[in-house]
């Protein structure tokens, strides 16, 4: 998978961008707050229809204007794919796939894969379960538009029951509606994140103990407070489910809120037996996160048959020389987009397959492209 070309108009501080990307490695060189994070913005958006930066697409429009444009133009092992996305200060974005205007949201899932590592991520380990929640909300639904779906219909389910608890009068035969369309939408994404954070603990833990040389051991456990074994079917998952909304209800209706169910999931990390969130190291907190995100490009690759895009925004200065190095030179067969402020500590001098450029005020420049 291949990101061959982009075209911005008024995407934050760019009037007009069309840039062609070396197939292997891009190299983005500037002082903070010239523009480089954008680039990589855009294409994230491209795959995943929103921003890793803000939750307000109005955001991403240049100042005083009232539209922006994001074109990506995308290689893949069968075909090619055109991703258009116009931003609206005025109505609801809108997406066109090769040409054809997209009905459904999701629908964009799938066309382009990323794999984003920011300094943001440390998030994952350090924060709450909300930004766990959102990694592997993000992962899955890449992999599996029907996931992204399923989660969106959950949550619709979700919102309603809450505020027929919060607005209870005693109608128990009402919760137990809602309760039958929560378990069935709920059991479904159990069974996904089961399945998918079961993949990429194993990926992860190799990935860590080859960084570390093996003095280190990563575990990532799913933590739910519905009981999912991983023998356990969809049907089986719904009972337990449903057996924990029983014996919550009357807490429930005096919370006025779900106490139970995959929107409650989180994700545990440890090394060498200890949480890391807690006992960890700064330096063990973003292996962990490298780990991680080295075991997504893996599973993608498993998933959809090639590999995903590698963005890197500016944590080469967060991982020290021996970790950056792997990076540089153990990816040669991602296509990797890397911003950075100073070029020199990367050593890729001696790398024949990249493009450098240098971004000023938005005004970008290549440096030097080596074929």
């Amino acid at each position: 998978m291949i990101v061959e070309e982009l075209k911005l108009i008024n995407q934050r501080n760019y009037k007009e961008l069309q840039l062609q990307f070396h197939p292997k490695l891009n190299v983005i060189v500037g002082e903070n707050a010239q523009g480089k994070t954008n680039i990589l913005e855009a294409i994230y958006v491209g795959a995943i229809g929103k921003s890793f930066r803000t939750n307000k697409d109005q955001e991403m429009i240049k100042m005083l204007k009232e539209n922006a444009y994001i074109k990506v133009k995308v290689r893949k092992i069968t075909d090619k794919v055109e991703i258009e996305i116009l931003l609206s200060k005025e109505v609801n974005k809108k997406i066109k796939i090769n040409k054809v205007p997209l009905i459904k949201y999701g629908d964009l899932l799938g066309n382009l894969n990323v794999v984003l590592f920011s300094p943001e991520d440390l998030k994952i380990i350090k924060e709450g379960p909300n930004e766990r929640r959102r990694f592997i909300n993000n992962d899955i639904s890449q992999i599996s538009p029907k996931y992204y779906y399923t989660l969106t219909q959950y949550n619709k389910i979700l919102q309603q029951r809450n505020k027929l608890l919060k607005n209870y009068k005693g109608n128990k035969i009402n919760i137990e509606i809602w309760n039958e369309q929560l378990t069935n939408q709920g059991a479904s994404l159990m069974i996904y994140r089961r399945n998918f954070i079961k993949r990429i603990a194993i990926l992860a833990k190799l990935m860590h103990r080859k960084i570390t040389e093996g003095s280190e051991s990563l575990e990532v456990q799913y933590e739910s407070n519905v009981k999912v074994k991983d023998d356990e079917e969809l049907k089986d998952i719904k009972v337990n489910f449903l057996k924990k909304l029983k014996e919550l209800q009357d807490v429930e209706i005096r919370r006025g809120l779900t106490l139970v169910g995959p929107h409650r999931d989180d994700l545990i990390f440890k090394i060498n037996g200890l949480e890391v969130k807690n006992f960890g190291s700064q330096g063990q907190q973003r292996t962990s996160v490298l780990s991680l995100k080295l075991a997504e490009l893996e599973l993608m690759k498993g998933e959809v048959g090639e590999y995903p895009i590698l963005l890197l925004d500016d944590v080469m200065s967060e991982l020290d020389a021996k970790r950056q190095n792997y990076l540089i030179h153990n990816l040669k067969n991602i296509q990797t987009f890397i911003t950075t402020t100073n070029i020199e500590p990367l050593n890729i001098n001696n790398d024949k397959e990249y493009t450098l450029f240098e971004v000023v005020n938005g005004e970008i420049s290549i440096i030097s492209p080596k074929k």
